[in-house]
């Protein structure tokens, strides 16, 4: 006789989800909802800076932005074609767009250190907390764990961090249109 489908014990309710911890959560979920977002923009710019028929030219940025899996390479490469001498775009679009790479590099440490974190919810003491999942190697060893207590304050935060990402979207929308780049 199998096993499948039977219960090794007793099934548990899952623990209630405190409101402030639930609000915590869900922002950090609308960040990387705007996150991938905005940085989906990054086709259209890169399919402006390409030196491409404008025709093929969005269907050869989205090749090269899937290949390119990390926030960073895509946003250095944007950063290169930029500075490349003549490049397809004027001078002010450039600039432009060099500056909102800069914002975005910003938001994306944010957003990383966000998305490699654990969050935890002390019921009994009514403390919520992130664990960063990063390791560090120091001279003396590792480190890694870091806590951090999270607070109402920290739901704010990220909605600070969430209207910023909005407004490097809306900023890049700007571009787009104003240098007619491929959408």
């Amino acid at each position: 006789m199998d096993n499948i489908g039977k219960r090794a014990g007793p099934v548990t309710a899952p623990p209630v989800v405190p409101p402030d911890f639930d609000r915590l959560l869900t922002r950090i979920g609308y960040v990387n909802y705007a996150w991938t977002n905005t940085e989906s923009l990054l086709i259209h710019v890169l399919a402006g800076l390409l030196d491409a028929r404008p025709q093929t030219a969005k269907s050869t940025a989205t090749i090269i932005h899937l290949t390119l899996n990390t926030t960073r390479a895509r946003i250095d490469l944007i950063e290169r074609l930029c500075k490349q001498e003549n490049p397809p775009l004027p001078a002010d679009a450039t600039s432009r767009i060099v500056k909102l790479m800069g914002e975005m590099k910003r938001l994306s440490a944010i957003r990383n250190q966000l998305n490699h974190s654990l969050y935890a919810f002390d019921p009994e003491l009514g403390i919520m907390r992130s664990i960063q999942m990063k390791i560090a190697d120091r001279k003396a060893g590792l480190t890694y764990g870091r806590e951090k207590e999270l607070g109402r304050d920290s739901v704010e935060e990220l909605d600070s961090v969430l209207a910023q990402i909005r407004g490097a979207n809306a900023a890049l929308w700007n571009v787009i249109s104003e240098y007619g780049l491929p959408v």
